[in-house]
């Protein structure tokens, strides 16, 4: 770790609204809420009733996010301010304006990207700015660094997105021994989740039940299949909170993410917690899953069917992939990542 004597003072285009759970926005808080308060000064945004642990934390200041003039507002204040760090930003007009004034008046400013999507054709557009006003570019997953490498040239490290250990831990020794196979899925409901695949392991596999958190606009369309199909062992849990979320990974037995497109899903990383073997698409590449030893990540959906088949089927399989998942886990936690954070933002000011 690099030494420093002075506080080092960060700037985010995030909010600290405890309502608020964008997966970047939880990422950031997650972040700040694990910055020693003695060494880092932090500004975000706030609109409506704060995460109370960043409201407790101590040199930690909150910007009012009104319907209005939030970008000129951020401008004036970081013009008197002018922070060490721009951390995370996003591809807003907040973001351009900045991006510009930076530019202009050649503040000393420095900015740290942090990427969670995979860049392909489709999806550079939006954070091509970011990422290449950046001084430092990191992304989620070893695959999303690999991309981003691959189509802007940039050099990328990786910072994994942490597992709250307040709500994602192992059950109790044996909990998961004595009731029927249950398959969860937590997730939105949209057609690039393809929940769809789901009730159709469903169908083949009355003997074990399947949970599906989450809503969205292909919610009716799913309810609508398993009736047809006659799933009976199917429900439709909907929304919950981390805290929830948890419980229900603690209560069942396989981990069911047939989604087709992603960056890095912290589901997985959540569910490999909680002693979760997961089967999920290989197209993305999620570090929060070994396959063969924690789990199976799949280049079909005949492959995805013939794996769960063997999760299902086999109790002792999913005994030893879960002890491996809990195990893999422990390398994202939050103790060890925020360590990571401080280092980047030291080795920032260092070089700028």
């Amino acid at each position: 770790m690099i030494e420093t004597h002075r506080t080092i003072t960060i700037f985010t285009p995030s909010h600290a609204d405890a309502a608020n759970t964008n997966a970047q926005n939880l990422t950031v808080k997650e972040i700040v809420t694990r910055l020693p308060a003695d060494r880092f000064r932090v500004t975000m945004f706030c609109g409506s009733e704060p995460d109370p642990r960043i409201a407790e934390r101590k040199n930690t200041q909150l910007i009012p996010w009104r319907e209005h003039g939030n970008t000129a507002r951020f401008l004036a204040r970081l013009l008197v301010s002018r922070p060490d760090i721009y951390f995370y930003p996003r591809f807003g007009p907040l973001d351009r304006a900045f991006f510009a004034l930076r530019r202009t008046l050649g503040l000393k400013i420095a900015v740290v990207t942090h990427i969670v999507m995979m860049m392909n054709e489709a999806t550079a557009d939006l954070p091509s700015l970011s990422i290449r006003e950046s001084d430092s570019v990191f992304a989620n997953s070893a695959y999303v660094a690999q991309t981003v490498r691959c189509m802007f040239g940039v050099e990328t490290g990786i910072i994994h997105n942490g597992i709250d250990r307040r709500f994602f831990f192992l059950p109790k020794e044996g909990s998961r021994r004595t009731r029927p196979a249950v398959v969860l899925y937590a997730g939105s409901f949209q057609p690039r989740k393809r929940v769809e695949l789901i009730i159709h392991q469903a169908a083949r596999h009355p003997e074990a039940q399947f949970r599906l958190v989450g809503r969205g606009e292909t919610e009716a369309p799913c309810r609508a299949l398993a009736e047809e199909l006659g799933c009976r062992n199917v429900q439709f849990v909907g929304h919950l909170t981390l805290a929830q979320l948890g419980e229900e990974m603690r209560n069942a037995d396989v981990f069911l993410f047939p989604s087709i497109l992603e960056g890095h899903p912290q589901v997985l990383g959540q569910a490999s917690a909680c002693g979760l073997p997961s089967v999920a698409m290989n197209l993305y590449r999620p570090d929060y899953v070994v396959n063969g030893k924690t789990g199976f990540l799949v280049e079909s959906d005949h492959e995805l069917a013939e794996r769960m088949d063997l999760l299902l089927c086999d109790p002792e399989l999913r005994r030893t992939m879960s002890q491996a998942a809990a195990q893999h886990a422990l390398n994202f936690d939050w103790d060890r990542i925020i360590l990571q954070w401080q280092e980047v933002f030291e080795t920032a000011i260092r070089k700028h």
